[in-house]
């Protein structure tokens, strides 16, 4: 049976085991019962020794009842409750789902565009437009103030935040800028200090809703906090 990453809107369905939850598995997508709006082949995945199995993203009707013991449920909410192989692969998929539902017509001439067969992308084949899944990278960046009393790190709160929230700076990469520039400038618009000495750290995938993280470190180097 393959690995079935259905999607409501952005929500994964999932079933409950017990604390856990487990992605949908079925030989086909009859199978899973529920009236698919599209789906797309993501590759195969090998879990603790088993034999690779096929992994496929869909995207159900949100009106679409769904079956008793089972959930509508985003992702953020999941990351600790599925294995780290399948949340990465849920990641990849919920985007293809995305770009598929929002790039159904060109964007230049509005005629319906078709999924190429070869590569992941659709085209027009009157106009030629060619769209591919959106990739939009953002910074994130622990900045450290050397005290005294020690090394100090910065975070910060959005108001939009559940109570007890707080995050290191992050924010995305504008047309025309370096990931360094963007580093300087996200602090300095979001807590009004400046920074020096700022180096790569790693990247991670980040799917909320299309992004690539890339992560920083850096040293303070004057100014107050102005929020």
């Amino acid at each position: 049976p393959a690995h079935w990453f259905v999607f409501q809107e952005s929500n994964l369905l999932v079933r409950q085991n017990g604390a856990g939850a487990e992605v949908l598995r079925a030989g086909g997508p009859e199978a899973l019962g529920l009236p698919l709006v599209r789906s797309h082949y993501l590759g195969h995945l090998a879990l603790d020794g088993q034999p690779p199995a096929p992994c496929f993203s869909a995207e159900a009707d949100p009106a679409t009842p769904l079956p008793d013991g089972i959930t509508a449920e985003g992702l953020r909410g999941l990351y600790s409750r599925l294995p780290e192989p399948l949340f990465q692969v849920a990641g990849r998929a919920v985007q293809i789902v995305d770009w598929d539902r929002t790039h159904q017509f060109c964007g230049r001439c509005g005629g319906p565009m078709e999924s190429l067969p070869t590569e992941r992308a659709k085209k027009f084949p009157a106009c030629g437009l060619t769209n591919f899944p959106r990739l939009s990278p953002a910074i994130i960046i622990a900045v450290v103030r050397h005290t005294d009393e020690g090394p100090k790190l910065l975070l910060a709160r959005n108001h939009r935040f559940p109570a007890g929230r707080y995050s290191v700076i992050a924010g995305f990469v504008e047309p025309g800028e370096s990931l360094e520039e963007c580093a300087h400038r996200e602090v300095m618009e979001e807590v009004g200090i400046a920074i020096k000495n700022e180096r790569y750290f790693a990247s991670q995938p980040w799917p909320f809703p299309n992004s690539l993280m890339l992560g920083f470190t850096a040293e303070y180097a004057g100014g107050d906090f102005v929020l």
